[in-house]
């Protein structure tokens, strides 16, 4: 465990002596002083110490523990496992025997550590429990990681993707910036001093360097921590604050994704002169939003450095996935969101989170293809749209058989293509199971009903649709609403959009949600699915003052920041019922948007192309905006009869992933 320090001692100008920590240098004004550019640094092991008992025993509490294996090794101390024989919980326990700590300035050291570290208390900061002594050794109890620290996982995984980097660097920033609100700055952060537990949580530890934060004009102008690590302002000894923190936090985005620090050269002095130049290169194969969050936190002036709350508000976080948790498998390998695979996988993958194993998916699909009598002719209409699409191939001979088929359906194409389309449409509502309409099934707006509806919608098209080289055509005037602007803002509020009506709403993360009409003057606010309360802005609610200021605020950024997504005409007065959003879900790839009338949005960040579903009069449309922000809308059904692109089709496929992954 790499909480502890590899200090070694060489002999510096004027009899003074060197500490160097596994790459950390720390300079005293008594005592150390910082190699020096050019300086050769040796690393010399601490003599053994003797051999520290299995049984320890607390000569304060007469509680009893069992050392168990080392977990790191240091210039002071070693790390072990260490088990309460009372109550079998283990800890991580830093043990420093007397004989390394006899002189007053190294116990003071170790006096401060302890003083400073079990003040606090933090989801993602390694939690101080207990320490003692006896005649041999200090003995300090620490929260025990049994995933070891992102050093190790980094040694074995070599770079992260960016969906892991987003979930580690969120508890970074969160135990940081608790950090700095108790004044304490870390001064050492980096790989090795982030540890996992069971739980594949991120903690902060090893506060061997941290220090309490002083005014400008008393800052410590000592030069401490690793030397890839350090500041310009540190290195120029212009002192500590929390803009040093920031600049390391974006070494270790660096080095997450890249696998290497920023500044790493193959000599001390020439990785200062970079620094102190914030001379560094980045890659093209980072995403320039990662690019940008990067060089923001590695400027060369503090001042102009992010704040721990501008780093999490920052493109990279609101414009990609991060999960809500990680598998231990991610120590070793990198893992499959399960958000890209390809058309092929994607069924298996969707049939087993909805079903479960091989038998309950053969149960399912021989039920479903059970139809009842009443609906033999649609069964028998599909058939047909299947023979019809593969025989529209002129250069291919034709059989008697293949000419009546086509004839058929020619004929009944000519003689009644009302009635044509009424069948076709019966088969897209068909996927919905019991449901006469879609607005029957969509009556009571919860979440699971809507997503189940939309889903099946989605799944009924993709599995009859034939394939295509091109979109459909279709002239049609659409009259539903849509997200025109977004902005994601859950890691303090919620997530808030602009429909294409210029209503306003923000979902906010307690599930409650409120509107914006596009008067500016009116609220609609639903504190649980389908209750609504309207009042006017200028008459909230005492409870809901707060909400409506970040409704406001939300609406006013989109309106002064954002640029609508697409050509497709702002259309008012046309819902049956007033439009809200009931779940979002971001992938590393496109951000998913429901809503309570079952309109279904997907948009693309690479490309920032849309998909968007909507039912208008009984009749499912799907409206694709491609990459030049213009849009083509059509029926379902015409989908089903003619197919659509693979370009179409492949996202199609990805939306009902995302919105299968959003239901399990």
């Amino acid at each position: 465990m790499d909480i502890l320090r590899n200090i070694a001692y060489q002999p510096a100008s004027g009899g003074k002596m060197c500490e160097q920590t596994l790459g950390r240098v720390v300079d005293s004004s008594r005592r150390w002083r910082v190699p020096a550019e050019g300086d050769h640094i040796h690393h010399t092991c601490p003599t053994s110490a003797s051999e520290v008992s299995r049984i320890i025993t607390d000569p304060s509490t007469g509680k009893r523990y069992c050392r168990g294996r080392v977990l790191g090794k240091g210039g002071f101390a070693k790390c072990y496992e260490m088990t309460d024989l009372t109550t079998n919980k283990i800890y991580a326990a830093k043990i420093i025997p007397h004989s390394r700590v006899s002189k007053p300035h190294q116990r003071e050291k170790i006096d401060k550590e302890i003083e400073l570290h079990r003040t606090l208390n933090h989801r993602h900061v390694v939690q101080f429990y207990h320490y003692f002594e006896d005649k041999e050794n200090i003995y300090i109890l620490l929260e025990y990681c049994s995933r070891r620290s992102m050093a190790h996982i980094l040694k074995s995984r070599k770079v992260l993707t960016d969906p892991e980097v987003r979930y580690y660097l969120k508890q970074i920033v969160s135990g940081l910036k608790y950090l700095h609100e108790q004044e304490i700055l870390h001064r050492d952060l980096k790989l090795g001093n982030f540890f996992i537990n069971e739980s594949m949580e991120l903690k902060v530890g090893d506060f061997g360097l941290a220090a309490r934060l002083e005014p400008l004009e008393q800052r410590r102008r000592t030069i401490c921590g690793t030397p890839n690590y350090l500041s310009p302002e540190v290195l120029n000894k212009q002192g500590h604050g929390c803009e040093s923190d920031i600049w390391a936090l974006g070494c270790v985005m660096y080095t997450m994704l890249l696998g290497r620090p920023p500044f790493e050269t193959t000599n001390l002095k020439e990785t200062y002169r970079c620094i102190r130049e914030a001379r560094y290169s980045l890659p093209s194969s980072l995403m320039s939003s990662a690019k940008h969050l990067i060089a923001s936190m590695l400027s060369r002036n503090p001042e102009d450095r992010p704040s721990l709350e501008e780093i999490i508000q920052h493109d990279f976080f609101s414009q990609g996935f991060t999960p809500d948790r990680l598998s231990s498998s991610c120590c070793h390998t990198a893992p499959d969101f399960h958000l890209s695979s390809p058309a092929k996988s994607f069924f298996k993958k969707a049939a087993a989170a909805l079903f479960g194993g091989k038998k309950e998916k053969a149960k399912y699909l021989d039920n479903h293809n059970k139809l009842p009598k009443e609906d033999e002719e649609i069964y028998k209409l599909r058939q047909d749209l299947k023979k019809t699409s593969i025989s529209h191939q002129p250069q291919n001979p034709r059989t008697d058989e293949d000419s009546k088929t086509v004839s058929k359906s020619s004929v009944l194409e000519k003689s009644d293509k009302q009635q044509m389309g009424d069948m076709i449409r019966m088969i897209v509502r068909g996927t919905l199971g019991s449901c006469s309409s879609s607005s029957e099934c969509l009556e009571d707006s919860t979440m699971g009903s809507v997503a189940d509806t939309v889903a099946r919608v989605l799944r009924g098209c993709l599995e009859n649709m034939p394939d295509s080289d091109c979109i459909p055509k279709e002239d049609i005037s659409t009259s539903f609403h849509w997200v025109t602007k977004w902005v994601d803002y859950s890691n303090k509020y919620g997530f808030g959009y602009q429909l294409s009506d210029h209503t306003v709403g923000v979902l906010f993360n307690n599930g409650a949600h409120m509107s914006l009409l596009p008067d500016k003057k009116t609220v609609h606010y639903y504190a649980e699915l389908g209750q609504c309360s309207i009042f006017p802005t200028t008459e909230a609610p005492e409870q809901f003052i707060s909400q409506v200021t970040i409704l406001k605020y939300f609406s006013h950024y989109m309106e002064e920041n954002l640029m609508d997504g697409g050509d497709l005409p702002s259309v008012t007065d046309v819902c049956r019922q007033r439009l809200y959003l009931l779940q979002w879900l971001k992938s590393d790839k496109a951000l998913l948007m429901l809503f309570n009338d079952g309109t279904f949005q997907v948009n693309f960040y690479h490309d920032h192309t849309k998909i968007i579903i909507a039912n208008q009069s009984d009749e499912y449309l799907l409206t694709y905006i491609n990459e030049d922000r213009m849009s083509t809308t059509f029926r379902l059904s015409t989908l089903l009869l003619s197919g659509g692109s693979n370009d179409l089709k492949n996202r199609m496929e990805y939306a009902l992933n995302m919105l299968l992954q959003r239901c399990n």
